[in-house]
């Protein structure tokens, strides 16, 4: 098995400054319940607006009460203008296909001794390792759960995905509803702990966690053959007993902890070593727990005064389809024919007929034409204007250099979010090499590389669009340099480091290694070319010697041929 190196002391001083094993501790459903506390207080800040943005932009992916999962599920009174949902529905499929597409390569395994792959062996293996974490991905359910994922993280900042250990395709994903978990992060800003608030089924309970360790709530239920729904607590976080020499579950790096809501017993008591949670975030102000800043967030405003005008500008219609009427009692009867083309409706005995109660003259193009660009606006904030830019390689009336520098500007925008994206990816990575090792089905690495330490490079369309700057700056500068070496002194051509800059392009545009010949061979053509080229001028100079002796005559004083002694 690969070690990473300096793992093994960097995790051992990690969980001596950060777990503190006070004497005698031992966990209890008491223990937990003071933290869940302390962790609903602080939920509880962002929970209002975390319903606002629910009703506008996401009413059926959230579950803010345990009690949500016995209503049957409503549609939102809010949206009455669905651009909300399809500028979500959009910003998720332009993240699945421009950051995680399955169709195309979004990620590839690299040592981060850059020498090390420019060897053979170690691009072999490395190729090996990245095909068997596509295989994984497709097997499971992980792409399903990624088009969530973004849903989520547009609407309201922030989403949680489940890793779990799994039989036939090494590991399975859960998407967590919006409201149904709190966590908590250590010194550095990560997420190490993870509380789920939840309903689940006595059979199912039973089935999962065994009958000999449920209560007798459950088992009287389970032996019922009732229905009935019981609250659990699922706890994670930084294990306070941790003992890395222990062969026990419960001693390892990570506590998870299960029980039922108002019980002492525990379902079950084990660990893990690697976290299983991987977190997606936007922007966090500071200290904050839970960002900040999001798309959701910054389009609320726009979004309440978008179903604001939709519903006023839908009472200005009607108001004018079918508008109330006045006149004589004795005309009501006739008022049905008022809607009725061709119809004529009568007067009274006075000349008073029915006219309109209200003359409306709203400005229904201009309030039309302001809905829009509210609409516009939204779309903007998810970004929804950018992935039609930066996933299309070209557009109609536009160069190439002029889409370039589009997607150079709208990255400016994304970079942020892909940056958070991409630590989120970099977490399912660890935990599927840490299953991979432990299935034993990881390839064995090459020799040279097995105290060397690995990692993930990012190369979707969206970060290819990220890399797009450095692409250019290497354009201008080679013609830049060629034209002013040209125009003023050829020897600037050699300011060019040729060889790097093929490579590092290559890099940056994502381009198969196995299509650049590596430098090393470069250098041996080179030098087999220079041979051939001193051999030629050898050659030349060697004919312009015999052509000197046959012009001199071609013997020398006694006679003999000046060409067959000096060896020509």
């Amino acid at each position: 098995m690969m070690k990473r190196k300096g793992l093994d002391v960097e995790e051992k001083n990690l969980n001596e400054l950060k777990v503190h094993k006070p004497k005698d501790f031992s966990y209890t459903t008491k223990y937990f319940n003071t933290k869940k506390a302390q962790m609903d207080m602080v939920f509880n800040q962002i929970l209002p607006d975390l319903r606002e943005l629910s009703e506008f932009f996401a009413p059926r992916m959230s579950r803010f009460l345990v009690n949500d999962v016995n209503k049957p599920i409503k549609r939102s009174k809010k949206v009455i203008n669905s651009i909300t949902l399809t500028a979500v529905k959009n910003f998720a499929s332009g993240m699945q296909s421009g950051a995680t597409s399955a169709a195309n390569r979004w990620f590839k395994i690299q040592m981060k001794n850059k020498k090390l792959n420019d060897v053979h062996d170690v691009r072999v293996w490395c190729s090996q390792v990245e095909d068997l974490y596509r295989r994984i991905y497709s097997s499971s359910n992980f792409y399903q759960n990624m088009l969530g994922v973004y849903k989520q993280l547009g609407t309201f900042g922030f989403a949680v995905l489940l890793m779990e250990s799994d039989y036939k395709t090494v590991v399975n994903f859960k998407l967590l509803p919006i409201g149904s978990y709190r966590y908590a992060k250590d010194h550095r800003g990560d997420v190490d702990t993870v509380c789920r608030h939840f309903k689940e089924y006595a059979k199912n309970i039973v089935d999962k966690y065994g009958y000999e360790n449920c209560s007798e709530s459950v088992k009287t239920a389970y032996d019922n053959g009732s229905d009935s729904q019981f609250e659990l607590v699922y706890f994670v976080e930084l294990n306070k007993q941790y003992n890395p020499n222990s062969p026990l579950s419960k001693y390892k790096k990570y506590i998870s902890a299960t029980y039922i809501a108002g019980e002492d017993k525990f379902l079950k008591l084990s660990g893990f070593d690697k976290f299983p949670f991987a977190v997606f975030e936007s922007e966090v102000n500071g200290e904050d727990v839970y960002p900040s800043n999001c798309p959701g967030i910054d389009a609320l405003p726009d979004a309440r005064q978008l179903m604001m005008e939709t519903k006023e500008f839908s009472k200005a219609l009607k108001k004018i389809v079918t508008p109330s009427y006045k006149g004589p009692a004795s005309l009501q009867k006739y008022k049905g024919l008022m809607d009725a083309p061709g119809q004529i409706v009568p007067e009274d005995e006075n000349g008073r007929g029915l006219s309109p109660m209200y003359e409306v003259k709203p400005q229904v193009l201009e309030i039309s034409n302001h809905i829009e660009k509210l609409e516009d606006v939204i779309k903007q904030h998810f970004h929804n204007d950018m992935f039609a830019v930066i996933l299309n390689t070209a557009e109609r009336g536009r160069t190439a250099t002029e889409v370039n520098e589009i997607k150079e500007e709208k990255m400016v925008l994304l970079s942020p979010i892909l940056d958070q994206v991409h630590k989120g990816l970099r977490s399912v990575q660890d935990f599927v090499f840490a299953e991979t090792i432990e299935t034993e089905i990881l390839p064995l690495p090459p020799k040279v590389i097995q105290q060397e330490e690995m990692e993930t490079e990012f190369v979707s369309a969206l970060a290819l669009a990220q890399k797009v700057k450095g692409i250019a700056s290497i354009e201008r500068f080679t013609t830049f340099t060629t034209n002013i070496a040209m125009a003023i002194d050829p020897t600037l051509l050699k300011k060019i480091n040729g060889d790097k800059i093929v490579d590092d392009y290559a890099e940056i545009a994502n381009v198969n290694p196995e299509y650049v010949v590596p430098t090393e061979e470069v250098n041996k053509y080179r030098e087999q070319l220079a041979q051939q080229q001193a051999q030629q001028e050898q050659l030349q100079q060697l004919q312009q010697g015999s052509e000197m002796i046959k012009n001199m005559g071609g013997v020398d004083a006694v006679g003999a041929d000046l060409a067959s002694r000096m060896g020509m």
